[in-house]
């Protein structure tokens, strides 16, 4: 089986940084576009009935509108901060739809799921926290049933060329962890892994413009009630880190796209 790892992490999804996510993309959600871009990613999709895995599920805002919109049978989220996977199977309760929603830890490496468990596997924005993208698609290969979709919204580097000093300090700043890699490498991987119908749709322009929004309501209207809530110091480093992911977003360096691939 194949095993992947997650790239260190010096931050974690602590309740500080979750309150400050939501606040900017809403609840259940720790990256940007909310119900809108998890829309985009699944458009043209039938999943009724459908068996779903969410891969980095965080808090559940995109399993909790997929189980709305789309009425699959099931989806399992799984992720690998306990302290998120906790919020977001009690706020599945507090919805009633603990039944249909299920949220489950993992350690970094293969899937716990038999092969052919799931007929749509679904991320939004977690793959750029692992770095071998060619042992997870082998993976998320593995699990779906023959005829399945792989269908996700990813951050990405716009080449493979060294990293720039202000991606560098970026990322320092950030301290999440990050596998980037540019689109090239991920059609790679989809077709080492047998994919086909492999499709990408470039978001780089849109999360530039969204990054710059955000700073501009970080260090505004949502400056007084955020740094009530998590401290002055916490949040001036966080719009320190909004302010060097602008300036690697404007330049293309770092971005984002959605990728579908089909399990023949």
């Amino acid at each position: 089986m194949a095993n992947f790892a997650a790239m260190e992490q010096t931050q974690e999804y602590d309740a500080k940084l979750v309150t400050l996510l939501e606040a900017l993309w809403g609840d259940g959600y720790l990256s940007p576009g909310g119900d809108a871009e998890t829309a985009m990613v699944l458009q043209g999709l039938d999943l009724s009935g459908a068996r779903v895995l969410d891969i980095g599920s965080g808090t559940g805002g995109c399993a909790f509108f997929i189980a709305d919109r789309y009425r699959p049978a099931s989806i399992v989220g799984v992720d690998v901060e306990a302290g998120v996977v906790h919020k977001a199977n009690a706020d599945a309760a507090s919805r009633g739809l603990a039944d249909a929603v299920q949220f489950v830890a993992v350690q970094p490496g293969p899937l716990p799921f038999d092969d052919g468990s799931f007929d749509l596997v679904f991320s939004k924005d977690s793959i750029v926290h692992i770095d071998d993208k060619h042992s997870l698609a082998a993976e998320i290969f593995r699990v779906l049933s023959p005829g399945g979709v792989f269908a996700c919204s990813d951050w990405m580097k716009g080449d493979d060329e060294p990293k720039s000093a202000a991606l560098l300090a970026y990322e320092a700043l950030e301290g999440l962890g990050f596998g980037l890699a540019s689109p090239d490498r991920y059609f790679a991987a989809l077709r080492a892994a047998g994919f086909e119908q492999i499709t990408f749709v470039d978001r780089f322009r849109w999360l530039a413009d969204k990054t710059r929004a955000e700073l501009a309501e970080l260090d505004g209207p949502l400056r007084p009630r955020l740094e009530a809530e998590l401290g002055s110091e916490f949040l001036d480093h966080e719009i320190e880190v909004w302010r060097a992911l602008c300036v690697v977003t404007a330049g293309r360096e770092l971005g984002a796209g959605h990728f579908r691939a089909v399990k023949p």
